[in-house]
């Protein structure tokens, strides 16, 4: 195709050499799940189990990312016939993350044989112990980095894995894969092997089925913020045209009590809508209401069960909002400005909100950002946010005295405190950050660069179709900065239920059209140059369609004002 000289412009800043397969992302490409380490030990002991009728549990994360693996493993269970299985999620609020010696006690009581996991399971070794001793075998199918003891499990398909080998494999290509997807990966494998093993239940199975789960594999991967590139990308582009024609009702419920247009549904849409409320079931009540709005195919229940999630996600904004305001308070008053460490908690906390309201602080302060509070248990726990220049999963690993459990992903991570750590995991942490520096772990801080300069008579949905050709965007393939010189600023005001978002607008010269401009949660002393009225100043920004306007309506998401050069 014929690529205009903005195109090539930004892709050559993102360093694209194959073109083609950027641009035109191919299912094809996508690796040999049976590369990944013990995935063929692990095949056999499942199959096994089938034969023998053995009860299988299907244990997953009650995040987004687990609710989509637990919802991939639930349609993949029920399309071959298999029913002597359930799926088990910790309660977030009364069990917390991990994989739970009493939970496994609890599953053997009930027969079970063989637990799978999915986005969980490799912190786990001393819950491995347990259920070996029980006589259960455990398959762990993990996305996350090995903090400390490798699990004694009967096998580990983990894509981080690859260069240890396990099996004698040499290695997966591409380490970046979410839960879900490793979930999927297992469940292309399982439908092949079946194949060739002419097992009845896997031949009535019409070839490519398992695209059909791809519309909840894209919904983690945006959600979990893996990198969308590679594999990532090719399954985050073919997931989105599933989701636009989905099979499951729940998700078009959820879209019609969103507003969103399901036929033309963007990886934002998941990131500010989808996702937020699949995640609001376990932070604010139980994940299965996620996993029944994902697997049911009854549009009766799907529409009761997208208001119930509805209602939750609203009582979550509230509570978080509440908790961030606090939070900021504090923070204010106890650190300085330019604190690499930011730690802050309250026993009245909800730890299952913790990662939201750290990661807003973090967009506030930068630097590392942990958030403690009780959960129902009694226990001290808290989310942790970095802005990149730190990986806290090394950062952790540099202070494991300072934690009862931590565990993570290089910009986000969990922890478990005792009442007496809690009083010195601000120091501990800042001795961390003193004494270690970040060797795998890029900064995701991109100051005041840009792409490219374009006129604000430019932005328009000509533009937004040319750049979506660059999408999905997210994580490794951020959307376009366009810097716009001598923006003129017609009116600002503040927005949103608290007036804690900013809206500008914008007068372009040669049209006279207006523009407007917005960011969530800044006001607008936050830039580098303080829009108002009458004034003109130089914007970097992102093109956004802006749906809640109508389908022709463009915006742009503001990243800084600056001065005029």
């Amino acid at each position: 195709m014929e690529l205009s000289d903005l195109l090539k412009t930004l892709l050559d800043k993102r360093g694209i050499s194959d073109i083609e397969s950027f641009l035109n992302p191919d299912y094809s490409s996508l690796h040999d799940p049976m590369l990944l380490p013990d995935m063929g030990k692990a095949l056999a002991r499942f199959l096994a189990a089938m034969e023998r009728n053995e009860r299988i549990a299907i244990y997953t994360d009650f995040d987004c990312d687990g609710v989509s693996a637990a919802t991939v493993f639930s349609d993949f269970l029920e399309k071959i016939g298999y029913t002597n299985a359930e799926i088990y999620m910790p309660h977030r609020d009364n069990e917390g993350y991990g994989f739970h010696e009493q939970a496994i006690r609890e599953l053997h009581s009930r027969g079970t044989s063989l637990i799978i996991t999915a986005d969980v399971g490799i912190a786990a070794a001393k819950e491995v112990r347990v259920a070996n001793e029980l006589g259960v075998d455990v398959i762990i199918t993990d996305h996350h980095e090995v903090m400390n003891e490798m699990p004694r499990a009967y096998a580990i398909v983990n894509p981080k894995l690859s260069g240890l080998a396990l099996s004698g494999v040499e290695g997966y290509p591409f380490p970046h894969l979410c839960g879900a997807a490793v979930a999927y990966k297992f469940v292309q494998a399982a439908l092949k092997e079946g194949r060739e093993r002419g097992l009845e239940q896997f031949l009535k199975i019409p070839e490519g089925w398992e695209k059909w789960l791809l519309d909840v594999v894209a919904i983690a991967t945006v959600a979990d913020m893996v990198p969308l590139v590679g594999e990532n990308r090719v399954l985050v582009h073919y997931g989105l045209r599933v989701l636009r024609r989905t099979r499951r009702p729940g998700l078009a419920a959820l879209a019609q009590a969103t507003r969103l247009r399901l036929t033309e549904i963007t990886e934002d849409d998941i990131g500010f809508s989808i996702a937020p409320r699949i995640n609001a079931a376990s932070r604010m009540d139980n994940p299965d209401l996620a996993l029944k709005l994902l697997t049911t195919q009854d549009p009766l229940e799907a529409n009761r069960l997208a208001e119930q999630l509805e209602q939750l996600n609203t009582k979550r904004k509230t509570t978080v909002a509440t908790i961030v305001r606090s939070a900021k308070k504090r923070a204010r008053e106890r650190f300085a400005e330019d604190s690499p460490v930011t730690v802050l908690g309250d026993s009245a906390w909800k730890p299952a909100l913790l990662g939201l309201a750290a990661n807003s602080l973090m967009n506030d302060r930068g630097g590392v950002v942990c958030l403690w509070g009780r959960d129902a248990a009694g226990n001290l726990k808290g989310s942790c946010r970095s802005d990149g220049a730190v990986s806290l999963s090394d950062l952790f690993q540099s202070a494991p005295d300072a934690f009862l459990q931590f565990g993570g992903h290089a910009h986000a991570g969990g922890f478990t405190v005792s009442s007496e750590q809690v009083h010195t995991l601000h120091e501990a942490l800042m001795r961390a950050v003193a004494n270690f520096q970040s060797a795998t772990a890029p900064s995701i801080v991109e100051g005041l660069s840009h792409d490219i300069s374009v006129p604000l008579s430019t932005v328009s949905n000509s533009l937004i179709k040319e750049i979506s050709l660059l999408s999905p965007f997210g994580m490794g393939n951020p959307k376009p900065i366009f810097h716009i010189p001598e923006a003129r600023i017609t009116g600002v005001r503040a927005f949103g239920k608290e007036k804690n978002h900013v809206e500008v607008m914008l007068e372009c010269a040669t049209t006279g059209r207006i523009v407007r401009a917005f960011e969530f949660f800044k006001q607008p002393a936050s830039f580098t140059f303080l829009p108002a009225a009458g004034t003109s100043a130089d914007l970097l920004a992102t093109v956004e369609r802006d749906s809640y306007r109508g389908p022709a309506a463009v915006s742009l998401r503001i990243v800084d004002f600056l001065p005029v050069c």
